[in-house]
């Protein structure tokens, strides 16, 4: 559904010199510096997946999205979006997709939601059974009726995210491109947003493309996860396997009436480089790097150790996982 094929996007933009000097300079004499937002990635996502799309701020996601959304030109190489360049057809890209931008709106500022949504019907043509079945899923998962004849512009941005979610599906997008679309979202309708896009994916087969800073995002709708750095894809699979480059490993255990600042200490000096914390009531966690320690070794240790009655081995969380690949730079 979705292929990049050594896709690289470059922006130029002029040094400013110092001083009034410099200023009048740049008007007769410019140096150009070349920025490489996206560099040379590939990947494919096939029909029907829901991707995350993950990296730090500067990364190039958003930069890659608005390629693959037509809305920016590569400097070299290509794309293809449901079988469409879509930077060579825009129209026709525009009609299979569906696109939020956390900053942006798609709709008409001094309209109501509404009257948005009759004009985006016209435009893609919306059959009346289509648009009213999916009013009624607006409706059900994000009230979307309590935003009535309320003019765009006089929205919150909670409200307008609402209607901005809404409007990428009002059309049944083949593909749909999420760049933080739960930002001003309360708990609650980030569940039901949630809930709506898995809908569409599970009636449909409507292929995700998300970038969120929400790990909340990430875990309850993506099944597969593609991270990038510095411009450069450095991991692409499923977020079990992203999971499971974890540098570290936990356990966290009871032990009883024991005095826990003993306890802790006794098991970091028998457990170089683990880190043992006291984790509330009488429990410890303990995390230790798998490249020192085996958690047979660590398992060992405490129970020659500690009187254990109750124990269990935490998955390693997706955001810390996800902090450790952008800290040290390494590839999963």
């Amino acid at each position: 559904m979705i292929r990049a094929e050594a896709l690289t996007k470059e922006f130029r933009k002029y040094e400013r010199r110092p001083g009034l000097r410099g200023s009048l300079g740049t008007l007769f004499s410019r140096k150009y510096e070349t920025h490489r937002a996206v560099d040379n990635i590939s990947f494919t996502v096939e029909a029907g997946a829901k991707m995350a799309y993950l990296g730090a701020n500067g990364a190039g996601k958003s930069t890659t999205i608005k390629m693959l959304a037509g809305i920016t030109t590569p400097t070299s190489g290509r794309c293809l979006v449901n079988g469409i360049e879509p930077y060579l057809n825009r129209r026709a890209n525009a009609q299979s997709i569906g696109v939020v931008f956390g900053q942006r709106t798609q709709l008409w500022w001094d309209l109501s939601v509404p009257d948005s949504f009759r004009i985006l019907q016209r435009i893609y043509d919306i059959p009346e059974k289509v648009y009213r079945r999916n009013l009624r899923l607006f409706q059900e998962y994000l009230d979307i009726d309590a935003l009535a004849s309320t003019q765009v512009r006089k929205l919150s941005l909670g409200q307008r995210m609402r209607a901005e979610i809404a409007a990428s599906l009002l059309h049944d997008p083949k593909v749909v491109f999420w760049d933080e679309p739960t930002i001003g979202l309360d708990v609650i309708l980030k569940d039901a947003v949630r809930e709506l896009i898995n809908h569409f994916n599970r009636e449909l087969g409507t292929t995700v493309l998300l970038t969120s800073h929400d790990i909340g995002d990430i875990t309850s709708i993506c099944d597969q996860v593609l991270v990038v750095d510095r411009g450069k894809v450095i991991h692409q699979g499923t977020l079990q396997e992203l999971i499971s480059t974890a540098a570290y490993r936990s356990i966290s255990f009871e032990c009883g009436r024991q005095d826990l600042a003993a306890a802790v200490a006794a098991i970091e000096e028998a457990l170089p480089k683990a880190i043992a914390t006291a984790a509330g009531g009488h429990r410890i966690r303990v995390d230790y790097p798998i490249d020192h320690l085996t958690s047979k070794e660590v398992l060992s240790c405490l129970l020659e150790r500690f009187d254990i009655t109750d124990f269990y081995a935490p998955e390693p969380e997706l955001g810390s996982v996800v902090r450790e690949i952008y800290g040290t730079g390494k590839t999963a």
